[in-house]
């Protein structure tokens, strides 16, 4: 009895090593896809300064923009190889259940329900933000209680409508929401009067009133009202996918947490002799092996966009039009909310 119960212990033993040697060597279909296409379709927002705006040039800019091509930077060791798809609110979920896009980097919260009925993933965390209120400097405005018959513009299929109505619904205080599809609409409709305030996160209205005529004339109250965690997107049903979305993510700041930039990180792969620096650079191959992707995939995406410290500063840090102060944006290590979870 004893020698048949090692023996079925090793046949249970052996069945599940091979179903786990199986599970990785499942097939992705959207990395499948992107490498015969020759590039990634990424979602982004249809304009908003500090995550996804085209400069004078053209050319996208931004910390969605450089996250997207950062992916594109660890899959074909080029950050050129994406093409950005920009998507209103309304309209960012069915384009990438649709497979217009491979992946969403587009300002969208983490949410419950659009994890579980959309028929896709959240992936991880990458920026923390909250809903607050955009008022004009001189509206004598304090806090948002003082805001009661208020109009607020909001944008159509955010958080931020039911953010908003559930605050002002608590208080007992009546406000009129006008709702459009895209920022730029409710920009000009606040600079134009039609809104006495608008509504969204933090970090988009510092973005809106970076490219106002006059910043100056606006100003951003202090209160929060919600929790709004942006992650990417992915579609259900393809987990070497959403790990590598996953770990790409984490990979650029768990290069922050090591000090590893841009500018280093030949110097680094080449000389450290830290080992989690050396799975990290793909010194050793064994982080790429299991994604699939080439052992230099996270050494080519830092030396394509940096580390999240280099990518925050340079779209929205304080020495850019937006000048947002990193807040919970910053490593744990310094008072805020971003950790890297162990890449061995």
């Amino acid at each position: 009895m004893f020698r048949r119960g090692l023996a079925a212990a090793f046949a249970l033993l052996c069945a599940t090593a091979t179903g786990a040697v199986a599970q990785t060597n499942i097939p992705s279909p959207t990395l499948d896809a992107i490498r015969a296409r020759g590039n990634l379709n990424c979602g982004i927002h249809t304009g908003v300064a500090g995550f996804a705006l085209p400069d004078s040039r053209g050319v996208w800019q931004g910390f969605d923009v450089e996250m997207c091509r950062g992916l594109a930077a660890a899959i074909f060791n080029d950050p050129a190889k994406v093409r950005f798809i920009p998507l209103s609110s309304s309209t960012r979920f069915t384009a990438l259940g649709s497979g217009e896009i491979d992946v969403l980097f587009r300002t969208s919260t983490q949410t419950m329900l659009r994890d579980t009925t959309l028929g896709l993933r959240h992936v991880t965390t990458y920026f923390f933000d909250g809903h607050g209120f955009m008022v004009r400097a001189n509206s004598g405005v304090q806090r948002v209680r003082d805001m009661g018959g208020a109009t607020i513009c909001l944008i159509q299929g955010t958080t931020n409508e039911q953010v908003t109505a559930d605050y002002f619904r608590s208080v007992n205080v009546q406000f009129q929401p006008v709702v459009f599809e895209r920022t730029d609409q409710a920009q000009a409709a606040l600079v134009a009067g039609r809104c006495d305030s608008f509504g969204t996160d933090a970090s988009q209205l510092a973005g809106v009133r970076a490219s106002m005529p006059n910043p100056r004339d606006w100003t951003i109250l202090p209160e929060r009202f919600s929790k709004e965690p942006y992650g990417a997107y992915v579609r259900r049903g393809d987990d070497n996918w959403y790990d590598i979305v996953r770990w790409y993510t984490t990979a650029i700041i768990e290069a922050e947490e090591q000090g590893v930039t841009s500018a280093n990180a030949e110097e680094q792969r080449r000389t450290s002799t830290n080992p989690n620096t050396r799975r990290l650079l793909g010194v050793t191959p064994e982080l790429g092996q299991s994604l699939k992707l080439d052992p230099a995939w996270a050494y080519n995406a830092i030396r394509a966009i940096g580390n999240y410290g280099e990518v925050y500063e340079r779209t929205m840090g304080e020495r850019t039009s937006v000048a947002l102060p990193r807040g919970p944006n910053n490593l744990h290590t310094n008072g805020g909310l971003l950790y890297a979870l162990p890449m061995r």
